[in-house]
């Protein structure tokens, strides 16, 4: 039987949407042979610094642990926007990666980001930009969506060359639309097909 090569789906998500963006990007990635998603997502912050979650979440993805930095071979990241940068959970879990960029885990590695914000211009693409210097520290390969999908010229919702998006509007609307739902499963699976022509001898 083939190995199974694991890419990680690390997210955080408030009110759905980032999820529903990991989950097509989970499926894109299962859809190429031999590739398969862990998804995985990180504890809420509290502002006075305290534990304020259970050390398992209660529902959802378990919490990523450093061996699921080691064992992927490549990485798709979500965050929705918190005034043009990840939030605060995600930020937090990246402060903490000291030990990984110390050895080197995921240099080479490919990676791709994405993200969800309220508002069409609420600041999706800057919000992606930002995730990517944490990953370009760490020496991962950074891969967006080409013009060569349809979508990226004719969505009116989400969706940028610099990653899959969705805009969930001012009631926080965690369905995707079709355009949406296209672009993140395609990252999805150019993000495998690259981890799995890097993962060959």
């Amino acid at each position: 039987m083939a190995r199974m090569h694991d890419i990680l789906v690390l997210y955080y998500s408030h009110h759905g949407s980032v999820l529903a963006l990991a989950e097509r990007i989970a499926l894109g990635i299962e859809s190429v042979p031999g590739m398969q998603a862990r998804l995985r997502t990180v504890p809420r912050v509290s502002t006075v610094c305290e534990a304020s979650e259970p050390d398992i979440p209660d529902h959802g993805a378990p919490y990523v642990e450093a061996a699921d930095l080691e064992e992927c071979v490549g990485l798709a990241l979500g965050s929705p926007v918190r005034f043009g940068n990840m939030a605060a959970p995600m930020k937090y879990f990246w402060d903490g990666t000291i030990a990984a960029w110390q050895n080197g885990t995921l240099v080479g590695k490919p990676a791709g980001v994405f993200t969800s914000s309220a508002s069409q211009h609420g600041g999706n693409e800057v919000t992606l930009l930002s995730m990517m210097l944490p990953l370009l520290h760490h020496g991962m390969l950074i891969m967006g969506l080409p013009y060569t999908e349809p979508d990226l010229t004719s969505t009116l919702s989400g969706g940028t060359p610099y990653g899959a998006s969705h805009v969930a509007g001012a009631t926080g609307d965690s369905i995707l639309s079709d355009a949406e739902n296209r672009l993140a499963f395609v990252q999805g699976r150019r993000l495998a097909i690259l981890a799995q022509k890097l993962c060959r001898p």
